[in-house]
């Protein structure tokens, strides 16, 4: 993987990517990033990702602006799946799910979307072979495990609906273990004095 701006242009509804092993990743979605006009909530959180000095981000979806994208990656490698609410030039970019290896580690990347409800989506898609599954569209911060496979939802920084936290979240990532951290915060100063 290699920094950079964020130029992929997807057409394909999944994709597969090799991540390092062990990996540190950077997780956030439901930022709804309007043109020209950043929220506190997502400053934090790239500041929050450029402490830990994650090696990846990934973006749940309903990205909103795409040079949230770009910003993304002044700090790692971003890896983003579409939203129900992204707009069109992002819904023709990035795919449904991203599929990721990381030693013997499988993680699946998706908004989730596709069914009733995020978390029904997302355990009909949790099998042996998955071992975790990062997700959003709820914008409800969770930490579950469906069977074997670990449910990660960031939640998100900017919009907690009838949620109590606005949230992103940090997962260390081995041949070992798998060791997901949700970061909730009620202000985006809450996110200033964590260093990980």
């Amino acid at each position: 993987m290699s920094r950079g701006t964020w130029t992929r242009k997807l057409t394909i509804v999944e994709e597969h990517e090799t991540l390092p092993s062990p990996v540190r990743i950077g997780a956030i979605g439901d930022t709804h990033q309007s043109p020209g006009r950043r929220r506190p909530g997502i400053d934090a959180a790239i500041d929050l990702f450029r402490r830990a000095r994650v090696d990846c981000i990934l973006h749940t979806g309903d990205v909103g602006d795409p040079s949230l994208l770009e910003t993304l990656a002044e700090v790692a490698p971003v890896f983003a799946v579409r939203g129900n609410a992204d707009p069109r030039a992002l819904l023709d970019r990035l795919p449904d799910r991203i599929w990721f290896q990381s030693g013997s580690r499988t993680l699946l990347l998706t908004h989730g979307h596709h069914g009733k409800t995020a978390r029904q989506t997302v355990q009909a898609l949790a099998t042996r072979e998955v071992d975790l599954i990062v997700f959003g569209h709820s914008h409800l911060p969770l930490i579950e495990l469906a069977g074997q496979t670990i449910l990660f939802n960031p939640g998100s920084p900017v919009e907690r609906r009838w949620n109590p936290h606005f949230g992103v979240g940090l997962i260390d990532v081995s041949d070992d273990e798998i060791d997901p951290e949700l970061i909730l915060f009620d202000d985006p100063a809450d996110l200033e004095g964590i260093a990980r």
